[in-house]
């Protein structure tokens, strides 16, 4: 068992989650932060974080040796894996970006090591599909000669309240005294405690049911708000209402994208269907998040041609495209879900968005931000993503950019007090 105070711990992938993980345990530990994508560990050096969780100062007192090169990292003892886990166009699991990981780490570690994983997956996958590669390409063997360990990540993109030492960390290993010695690894950077899971699978699973269970409420909230807007009801004002009681849970309707709460379940019933159970309840809920943009692209068209206001020859404005506010991450965004069907319908759509690089929303959407909001341009205006910007400029600034005659569409609820045109 290696002693605490020797841990030298490398960071497999520099993104929403390694990032923070680095320099977090940079500030008692020897870290190495480790990334395949090259321009990402220069930018770092440079002390720019295109993610925006970190800022210059904060990179340049780090005490991380930022590297693309696989022979800075053979001389480590703890090996911490924090890549994406995707889907892929069926909604399956993704595993190729953890298998790779696993097949670098590997040619890594040496006698004693600890390999920890951070991304989430199905119940299993560590020990079925992870555990194996490394065993493969490191020639030595399980629980014997190295250890495994899994903590699953709970980073919050663009959220400046709730950081990584505040939020309290789920931990395990793969043997008794593995699993207190990485606990009390992460206990020596996270003040808000842990919480020692009796095995991996049952740290795999929790990871994935926390998304899953936000993903089914606001299923349920979204299908409420189609069914209060058939009957002429306030969703806003119903749910003010039964938030009065005690135990009524504060979910509103929305959007459900990014690589959390839209994935994470697709892991859980794919594990599920492979034990021989088809999840009713967890598809019935992905199902209907997944055509929400559908629908909201429906009732905009609706609410112009109700106005008379022809839809062929309408200019939209949707306001933000990232998955979440006050965020760059347009990952699996569901905007682009409201954005497209609008573009087939509709004489303009242009999206304007802060916080999203230009050149990668065309990469990955084939989306043309706008730099700037013109004035008296548009028959509707979609508020999409609550960036605080948006909030700052006002609805009276907002309508500005409308036309004479225009309407305001507002998903998030940015201005409550205000009469708007539509709401989610």
């Amino acid at each position: 068992m290696q002693n605490l105070t020797d841990t030298k711990i490398v960071i497999i992938g520099l993104g929403y989650v390694g990032l923070p993980l680095a320099l977090e345990f940079s500030k008692k530990y020897s870290v190495i932060g480790f990334d395949i994508n090259e321009s990402r560990v220069s930018d770092l050096k440079k002390g720019y974080d295109k993610t925006n969780e970190a800022n210059e100062s904060e990179l340049e007192n780090a005490n991380v040796a930022f590297t693309s090169s696989l022979k800075d990292i053979q001389n480590a003892n703890c090996y911490i894996v924090t890549v994406p886990t995707p889907i892929d166009i069926d909604k399956n699991p993704d595993l190729g970006p953890l298998i790779s990981a696993s097949s670098i780490v590997g040619g890594a570690i040496n006698e004693g090591d600890i390999v920890i994983y951070e991304s989430t997956v199905y119940p299993g996958a560590t020990e079925e599909v992870c555990i194996p590669e490394l065993e493969k390409h490191s020639g030595l063997v399980f629980n014997k000669q190295f250890y495994v360990g899994y903590s699953p990540e709970r980073i919050n993109p663009g959220d400046r309240k709730h950081r990584l030492p505040d939020i309290k960390k789920v931990t395990s290993g793969s043997t008794p005294e593995i699993a207190i010695h990485i606990n009390e690894l992460y206990l020596s950077i996270i003040t808000a405690g842990t919480h020692m899971s009796p095995s991996i699978k049952v740290a795999e699973a929790a990871k994935v049911i926390e998304n899953t269970q936000r993903d089914l409420n606001i299923a349920l909230v979204n299908e409420l708000a189609i069914i209060f807007n058939r009957l002429g009801i306030s969703t806003n004002d119903v749910l003010e209402a039964a938030a009065t009681k005690w135990n009524f849970l504060p979910f509103q309707p929305g959007l459900v994208g990014g690589h959390c709460i839209g994935v994470d379940p697709y892991y859980l019933t794919h594990k599920a269907q492979m034990a021989g159970y088809f999840p009713e309840v967890i598809l019935a809920g992905r199902k209907l998040n997944d055509k929400m943009g559908q629908y909201i692209a429906s009732e905009a068209m609706s609410l112009l041609e109700r106005e008379d206001i022809e839809v062929a020859e309408s200019h939209i404005l949707v306001m933000g495209l990232a998955f979440k506010e006050n965020c760059p991450d347009i990952r699996n965004t569901k905007v682009i879900d409201v954005i497209n069907p609008l573009k087939d319908a509709c004489k303009v759509v242009d999206a304007f968005d802060p916080w999203v690089d230009a050149d990668l929303a065309m990469d990955l959407y084939n989306i043309s931000l706008i730099k700037e909001v013109a004035s008296a341009q548009y028959d509707l205006i979609i508020l999409a993503v609550a960036h605080n910007e948006f909030i700052t400029l006002g609805i009276e600034h907002i309508k500005t950019f409308g036309k004479s005659t225009h309407f305001i569409y507002d998903l998030k609820s940015l201005f409550p007090d205000q009469i708007l045109d539509m709401r989610l």
